[in-house]
């Protein structure tokens, strides 16, 4: 029974560093002074834990770039109007959010957007970790 909850107690101590980094700190990866918004076809939305994420080809200067947006948790989006359908592929969105802080093209999902302007789910999310 000893040995069973060393193995246990080390397994878990080898998987902390990554649970860890994967739930990271809101203000270690995003600006809170830096809003941002981004318009562009979406290529895949994943409704899942610790954070969903959606993904965008958005044209800039005559190329696309993508850019990847993280969400909040699954139970929080649904909490804000939310579904694994709201978005699709395909779909046109705006987002708007807090912006990485080392530049590159990812953000934090505070508001978003259809095509006809319309507020995506019922109000804007505030900054979580």
């Amino acid at each position: 029974m000893v040995r069973k909850l060393i193995l246990v107690a080390s397994a878990f101590a080898l998987a902390a560093p990554g649970v860890a980094y994967a739930h990271h700190s809101f203000a270690a990866f995003f600006n809170p002074d830096k809003i941002i918004k981004v318009k562009g076809k979406v290529t895949s939305f994943k409704f899942a834990n610790p954070h969903g994420t959606i993904v965008l080809d958005v044209p800039e200067g005559g190329t696309v770039r993508e850019w990847r947006v993280e969400t909040n948790a699954p139970v929080v989006l649904m909490r804000g109007g939310w579904s694994r359908s709201i978005i699709k592929p395909g779909d046109v969105v705006t987002i708007e959010g807090w912006a990485a802080r080392d530049g590159k093209p990812y953000l934090r999902l505070r508001q978003a957007f259809d095509e006809q302007g319309n507020r995506i789910g019922s109000a804007p999310f505030g900054i979580t970790g």
